[in-house]
């Protein structure tokens, strides 16, 4: 079974073709970066807008390269949400008018559900269950990972995600938007052990984040000390090293209470080299093996969602599968409440 990803659910347009018995055939992916970073954030209607203009050029390089003709297709999946309206809406509605035009089934996919399976690509694969801990710009939260669709949500943020805390701290330095790479780069000029940063809910007893509070604490260090470029990258590296550890000491923890040996680390922030370093190392001395998507499938892209579609279709009966004769998206849609397609 082929099934052709679209993934539009905020800055970048993310095309894929997902084969179950050969694997990933092909993907391209635009970023929005460029255009974004004049405004220092996400323009919603601009991003609508470049969506419309990316997405049919980008299937066509996808089919071109992967030597495959759209009656080839067998399936589409979308992301139906969350994420922007407008950009949802884009991927959506070209997914179901193709599923009309060819007469195959299409599928709305949770884009969270996408990240959660991502490291499902690589070699080696965990198997379930497992412990998920997603990580971008948007979320952060632990999930309890039985099957494909069989999700429980352990803790998550109870304000800032962790990658909205490492833009808003970037901004604070001068690193611009998106700032989160930019701010990892710098900390490893930093001086260890000169600035110590508060470890926001490590001790809480949950599962739950907060972050908020260290963009707070950064902003304190700032109006204290003389700013030089050596001062930035001490408090890069001090902000980096909270966020590292209370991301690890919590996702440990989940792994105890659950007795799970598998953690699933998604998400852009799942990129970040001092946190894979720190959590393998740690979840090694307990037994525990973490697993992680290729560095290009942990931003936003169309491979997971096609594969995530995929997984979600092969759970389901074949009378069920339908072309398209509606399509809806949802800005906001609990992984939970998760139970099948709603198109």
């Amino acid at each position: 079974m082929i099934v052709l990803g679209i993934e539009t659910s905020c800055d970048e347009t993310g095309i894929a073709l997902f084969d179950t018995e050969r694997g990933l055939l092909g993907h391209t992916l635009y970023s929005q970066i460029e255009m974004h970073s004049e405004y220092g954030g996400v323009v919603p209607e601009l991003a609508s807008r470049d969506h419309i203009r990316r997405v049919l050029p980008l299937i066509q390089q996808t089919l071109f390269a992967a030597k495959c003709e759209l009656p080839e297709i067998d399936a589409i999946a979308y992301t139906q949400g969350p994420g922007l309206a407008g950009a949802l809406l884009v991927g959506a509605s070209i997914g179901a008018a193709l599923s009309f035009a060819l007469k195959i089934p299409a599928l709305g996919v949770h884009h969270l559900e996408g990240h959660l399976l991502s490291p499902l690509l690589s070699t080696p694969a965990p198997g379930f269950p497992f412990i998920a801990l997603l990580v971008s710009g948007g979320h952060t939260q632990l999930m309890r990972v039985d099957a494909a669709g069989q999700y429980k949500l352990l803790g998550e943020t109870v304000d800032d995600a962790a990658g909205e805390a490492f833009d808003k701290t970037a901004k604070l330095l001068g690193l611009g938007y998106p700032g989160g790479a930019a701010l990892s780069k710098l900390a490893q000029l930093g001086q260890p052990g000169r600035f110590k940063l508060p470890r926001p809910m490590l001790n809480s007893g949950d599962l739950n984040f907060s972050f908020s509070g260290l963009k707070t604490a950064v902003l304190t260090l700032i109006n204290k000390h003389e700013i030089t470029p050596q001062t930035c990258a001490d408090i890069a590296l001090a902000f980096q090293d909270a966020v590292v550890e209370v991301l690890t000491e919590k996702s440990l923890a989940a792994l105890s209470q659950t007795g799970f040996t598998q953690l699933v680390v998604a998400g852009g922030v799942g990129a970040n080299d001092q946190l894979r370093q720190n959590l393998s190392n740690k979840a090694a001395l307990r037994g525990a093996t973490v697993f992680y998507p290729e560095l290009e499938f942990c931003t936003d892209n169309g491979a997971m969602i096609a594969f995530a579609g995929a997984m979600r279709l092969q759970t389901m009966h074949k009378e069920d599968w339908q072309p398209a004769s509606s399509f809806t998206v949802k800005a906001r849609w609990n992984l939970e409440m998760l139970g099948g397609s709603d198109n």
